[in-house]
């Protein structure tokens, strides 16, 4: 007996002591050990971590007009914490958030948030929906709210058969929600929604709506630039959001005495574009008088300051409202003025004539054969509009002769012919602060066939981007320099102060001077009687352009369509002292085939443009000129009489 209660003592000492022993490894691993997670699950526990989110910053133009900028929303969020059936609320949740209910129903039950979620979700919350006008906003809130209290009292589930439960109404949930019938709205206080809440928020608004479209772009639903500058410039749009750590009670609220940690939110800096919103409405409004008239399948306008490379005005036709993205079309979206790539026709022709000159391989008054207008080489023919059996140099662009432009190539050279293409910026990509940009397509010499050389001058068999065009022409127009085309001029933080500028780039020099006024010389003569574009005037000043009439290339790439071209005219104004180029480009017009010329169609919208742009920028005409153009307008009318 004694040796049996000395030993029982024995076995109950060592269990103890065992249990101790257990306990104090616990104790240390609990304490010592694993402090630092079980200190993190605790603070996670009871803290409370808040985005403090950055105001995105606005784009103006080049006078501080707003392009885009936040309006100020309350936003209905619901407090997960305190969701009671989540499988039921996921029923209506999901549709406006986009997501499957069972996705769904897994995230609110999680008590813990990754980072990346909580961006998506911001601090436990989910947002039914923005934009909710805040008197109605407040009406729901105020609804709601007693439907909890009559639901503390009594348990809506316990309900009499027919007996309805207290609920906003149909019209206040629609208007708050968009999505929520009146019979959903009582499911949803049953599915124990106590926490909604309103929380400030603000929507990326453009006031400009259309105006602009392609350039500006636009924002997804987390706020990030998604096209246009709201994309290429959002690293400095965005700005950073700050952080909150404190506190909260056992019911989840805030105890603001004891926040520890705060890290404000540094707001998104403002860019300001190049663009000159007054030049960029009389761009819009006479292409859309254009679109009316003539029905083209797409329409692009583009306006440059020639000697800095800034861009004025850039607008497309079809285009979109950013304000409500969905309700266009993919294709809408494009800017073609820098996506999209043509034949530029005719245009093109000032790269071979300004090749030629600064070859000293011609002068403007040399004269080329020009076949009476049909032109035999390696087996194919090519034509002239108007025959004659010779040109100057200078003629070749007033008359616009594929000819005279065919044979100025052949005396480059398949190799110098290419150089001078590529040295004028075509096949690469100019540089523009804008997305989606593409190089066009020039062919290196060893993929030319042997009429390549006479295709090329005059704007076939290579594909170029209407910015390209403007660029180019503004080479001519300046004086000889390729400039890299700017559509953002500075960025300022929110206090104003410059946080970076975007000053002029010259690329390279393409021309000498004496070569540059040269071609300005017969551009100018363009515009004269014997010219293409004798029908573009601009009242009081003196017009430089080149018209283009470019066939269309088949779909499939071979051939081309009949009767189907793009049109065009690119040109500047005063000559002396050019203040802007300006492209008109058209495709497919639904016009006679007599008329579907670039001097025809393009030409005269570049001449309303013009004589408005003058308007705004003060430019003063010349009265001699006018009497000019007066007296020569005159003598038109009694020769037709």
């Amino acid at each position: 007996m004694i040796a049996s209660a000395k030993t029982r003592a024995l076995v109950g000492c060592c269990v103890l002591a065992t249990g101790f022993t257990g306990f104090s490894f616990r104790l240390v691993d609990l304490q010592v050990t694993r402090h630092e997670e079980y200190a993190a699950m605790a603070a996670e526990s009871h803290g409370l971590r808040q985005t403090i989110f950055a105001r995105r910053g606005a784009i103006y133009d080049i006078h501080n007009q707003p392009l885009a900028a936040n309006e100020p929303v309350r936003t209905i969020a619901a407090d997960a914490s305190k969701i009671g059936d989540k499988a039921e609320l996921a029923r209506f949740l999901a549709k406006p958030l986009e997501m499957t209910e069972a996705a769904l129903v897994e995230k609110l039950s999680r008590e813990r948030w990754s980072e990346k979620e909580q961006k998506m979700v911001p601090a436990r919350y989910i947002v039914l929906k923005k934009g909710v006008p805040e008197p109605v906003a407040d009406d729901l809130i105020q609804r709601i709210a007693e439907i909890d209290r009559k639901k503390d009292q009594k348990d809506p589930a316990k309900a009499k058969p027919g007996q309805a439960t207290p609920a906003p109404t149909a019209s206040v949930v629609q208007e708050a929600s968009g999505y929520y019938t009146i019979e959903e709205a009582k499911t949803l206080a049953k599915a124990g929604v106590r926490a909604i809440m309103l929380e400030q928020d603000s929507n990326r608004v453009y006031p400009n709506k259309n105006m602009l479209s392609h350039v500006v772009g636009f924002v997804d639903a987390e706020n990030k630039g998604v096209d246009g500058v709201e994309k290429t410039m959002d690293d400095f749009l965005k700005g950073h959001d700050g952080l909150r750590f404190s506190e909260r009670d056992r019911t989840g609220k805030e105890l603001v005495p004891f926040r520890s940690q705060e890290r404000p939110a540094r707001d998104g800096a403002n860019v300001r574009l190049t663009i000159d919103l007054s030049l960029q409405d009389i761009v819009e409004t006479e292409l859309a008088a254009a679109v009316k008239q003539y029905r083209p399948k797409m329409a692009i306008g583009i306006m440059m300051r020639p000697q800095t490379g800034e861009i004025l005005a850039m607008a497309n036709r079809p285009d979109f409202d950013p304000n409500d993205v969905d309700a266009s079309p993919l294709a809408a979206r494009r800017n073609r003025a820098i996506t999209d790539m043509v034949e530029p026709g005719s245009t093109f022709k000032i790269t071979v004539v300004s090749g030629a000159l600064q070859q000293h391989l011609v002068h403007p008054d040399t004269m080329i054969p020009t076949e009476n207008g049909y032109f035999t080489y390696m087996g194919r023919v090519l034509r002239d509009t108007h025959p004659f059996p010779e040109l100057s140099v200078h003629d070749i662009i007033v008359h616009s002769s594929n000819i005279g432009a065919a044979k100025l190539g052949i005396q480059l050279g398949d190799q110098r012919l290419y150089e001078w293409v590529r040295k004028f910026g075509f096949g690469d990509r100019t540089g523009v602060q804008l997305p989606g940009e593409i190089n066009g397509l020039v062919h290196p010499v060893y993929h030319w066939d042997k009429l390549t050389i006479t295709r090329i001058p005059m704007g076939q068999s290579v594909c170029v981007t209407p910015l390209q065009v403007v660029t180019a022409m503004s080479a001519i127009a300046n004086g000889g320099s390729l400039m890299m085309p700017q559509i953002v001029h500075d960025v300022t933080d929110c206090e104003g102060h410059t946080v970076t500028a975007f000053p002029p780039v010259e690329v390279r020099r393409v021309i000498s001077p004496e070569v540059a006024a040269e071609v300005r010389q017969a551009l100018q003569d363009v515009m004269s009687k014997k010219g293409t574009g004798k029908d573009i005037h601009v009242p009081g000043f003196l017009v430089a352009g080149k018209t283009g009439t470019a066939q269309k290339a088949g779909e499939n790439g071979i051939g081309y369509e009949k009767g189907k071209y793009i049109v065009s005219f690119v040109g500047f104004m005063p000559v002396d002292n050019p203040q802007f180029v300006c492209l008109v480009m058209l495709d497919d017009c639904q016009v006679e085939a007599n008329k579907n010329y670039g001097g025809t169609i393009a030409g005269p919208i570049f001449a309303k443009i013009a004589e408005r742009a003058a308007r705004h920028l003060g430019l003063e005409p010349s009265q001699e000129l006018l009497q000019e153009q007066s007296k020569a307008a005159a003598d038109s009318e009694r020769a037709n009489d």
